[in-house]
C-alpha cells in the first residue's frame, strides 16, 4: 500500500465495502447497530492495508485522549472547546503522526443528519493530519452503499 496513491487508498476502501456487502448482507437487511457494521468492515480493511493499524472508535492521539475543536450547536454557536472523539475507523500508526485514514459510517435509519460526521472529518485531516478522510452511508434493505472519499 502506497499511501501516497489515492487511487491505492480508494480501491482497498471500496474492497473492503464490498467484501462486507457480500459476506455480511445481513447485517444491513436487519438493521443491526452501527458498531457491528464497522468491526467487520474494520477487519476487512486491514487485508488493503498490510502494515497499517486498523482501529475502530480509537481514542486517543498518542497517550492523550483525541480531541477536535467541534463547533458546539447544542446552546452556542460559537462554541469550539475541544471535545474528545471516537472515530468509528482509523488506518494508522499507533503511536506515531502517521495517521493515514479516519472513517465514519452511518446507517440510512439513522436520524442525525450527515453534516456533523461531515464536519468531524474534515477536522481529522485539517487538526489530526489524517491524509484521507471516508464518509460511509449504508442504505438498509439495499445492495450498495453510497460512498463519498474526501482528498
Amino acid at each position: 500500500m502506497n499511501p501516497d496513491n489515492h487511487s491505492e487508498v480508494k480501491e482497498a476502501v471500496e474492497l473492503a465495502v464490498g467484501e462486507l456487502l457480500d459476506r455480511d448482507k445481513y447485517l444491513l437487511l436487519t438493521d443491526v447497530n452501527e458498531r457491528s457494521l464497522t468491526h467487520k468492515l474494520a477487519e476487512y480493511l486491514e487485508a488493503g492495508f498490510a502494515g497499517w493499524d486498523v482501529d475502530c472508535e480509537y481514542n486517543r492521539n498518542h497517550e492523550t485522549p483525541k480531541v477536535l475543536h467541534l463547533v458546539g450547536s447544542e446552546t452556542r454557536t460559537d462554541n469550539t472547546d475541544a471535545k474528545t472523539v471516537f472515530p468509528d475507523i482509523i488506518v494508522h500508526k499507533r503511536g506515531t503522526d502517521h495517521n493515514l485514514l479516519v472513517m465514519e459510517v452511518k446507517k440510512s435509519t439513522n436520524r442525525e443528519t450527515d453534516h456533523q460526521d461531515l464536519a468531524k472529518l474534515q477536522l481529522f485531516r485539517g487538526e489530526l493530519g489524517y491524509r484521507y478522510a471516508v464518509f460511509l452511508k449504508f442504505e438498509t434493505a439495499v445492495d450498495e452503499p453510497r460512498l463519498a472519499i474526501t482528498d
